[in-house]
């Protein structure tokens, strides 16, 4: 029964995330803070147990990132939408979400596993700090030093976001996961010797 809360928690995630959008559109950021908190606390459960218990599965290694990326994606858009947070944020996770893509169909195919490291970690983490300040900078309507807090943790987490790209493309150079000798092969030769068989 215990192998099964991995991935039905990362599940729930999914299903938390209308919850958001739909409380942030609708102006009761409160809720929409709860119910982000509470996806946050089934990230942080989902993981513990995975490794703890060692009930890593390949639904959970492709579904736990993929809801992590929809919710932060989801509630971003949101508050891009209704003038909380400004769009080029989210044009500049966008873009880190569409290299990573490139990278993994790059990927694909090869024998190849990458760990998360403690920048993608930190990208997050700072994130969600700052969506938490918005929602609830909105909600409560807070000044002084909060009206711009969530901005300075946004920063903060783009600028560890781009490191972190950085740092994982070099770390799959430099330690092998990608294969130098195919980046050095000889396409035109590949390509003689592949007639010279058919023949």
């Amino acid at each position: 029964m215990l192998k099964y809360i991995p991935n039905g928690l990362t599940i729930v995630r999914f299903l938390l995330i209308p919850f958001i959008i739909f409380y942030i559109f609708t102006g009761n950021y409160i809720l929409a803070f709860i119910f982000f908190t509470l996806s946050g606390i089934t990230d942080v459960a989902d993981g513990f147990l995975a490794r703890k218990y060692d009930l890593i599965s390949n639904f959970g290694k492709l579904m736990d990132p993929l809801a992590d990326k929809l919710t932060q994606i989801g509630t971003l858009t949101s508050l891009v939408i209704t003038n909380i947070v400004p769009l080029w944020i989210l044009v500049i996770v966008l873009s880190k979400e569409f290299f990573m893509i490139c990278g993994a169909s790059f990927l694909y195919g090869k024998n190849v596993v990458v760990y998360s490291k403690w920048y993608g970690k930190l990208a997050t983490v700072l994130f969600y700090i700052a969506i938490v300040i918005s929602l609830l900078s909105s909600q409560f309507e807070l000044d002084f030093i909060w009206k711009h807090l969530d901005f300075y943790f946004y920063c903060l987490a783009i600028i560890s976001t781009i490191l972190s790209l950085v740092m994982y493309v070099k770390d799959l150079y430099k330690k092998g996961f990608i294969d130098k000798d195919d980046l050095k092969k000889d396409v035109t030769v590949d390509k003689k010797e592949k007639k010279s068989k058919d023949k």
